[in-house]
């Protein structure tokens, strides 16, 4: 009989993380005129050790104001991540929301670089905006496709969007 209390409680340690982890976070409101980009996106960063990750996100707003949701292949919620002026929060299952002063640092922290999200949101429209140390190929963004890679300061950086239809 111990033997399967231990077994229940093994069980249990490993379904409830995985069960918060499916759980949907609340959203904050837009406005409803705020566009609405789905899609996935892989980023690598080079450094040690190396990490990577991938998943289907959903972008609203612009880079004054807006939200990032980040979901696991079964549309469960990863990551919420909201903006305004002078406030980001980051949101995850199962932990309290995290506050930082800028959304910079909130993204720095979520991916372990720093990602230029004003030039990516022109990158997403197909502006060519220049941002130092960082290279963007916008050849297939007439197809939903781009790529921008960090060459400086290190780490270095890989981000690759693919865009819903």
């Amino acid at each position: 009989m111990k033997a399967g209390a231990a077994t229940r409680r093994t069980l249990l340690t490993l379904v409830i993380p995985t069960l918060a982890a499916c759980a949907q976070l609340p959203r904050a409101e837009l406005p409803a005129d705020a566009e609405l980009r789905t899609g996935r996106l892989a980023m690598s960063v080079q450094d040690q050790p190396s990490q990577s990750f991938s998943a289907a996100f959903e972008l609203r707003g612009q880079p004054e104001a807006g939200r990032l949701t980040l979901l696991n292949p079964l549309g469960g919620t990863l990551a919420v991540l909201q903006w305004q002026p002078g406030r980001a929060e980051l949101a995850t299952p199962g932990q309290p929301p995290r506050q930082f002063v800028a959304l910079g640092a909130m993204v720095e922290h979520a991916t372990g670089a720093p990602i230029p999200v004003a030039a990516l949101f022109d990158w997403l429209d197909g502006k060519a905006t220049a941002v130092p140390g960082w290279e963007v190929d916008l050849s297939q963004v007439s197809e939903g496709r781009l790529r921008a890679v960090r060459r400086q300061p290190l780490p270095g950086a890989d981000l690759r969007v693919v865009l819903d239809d």
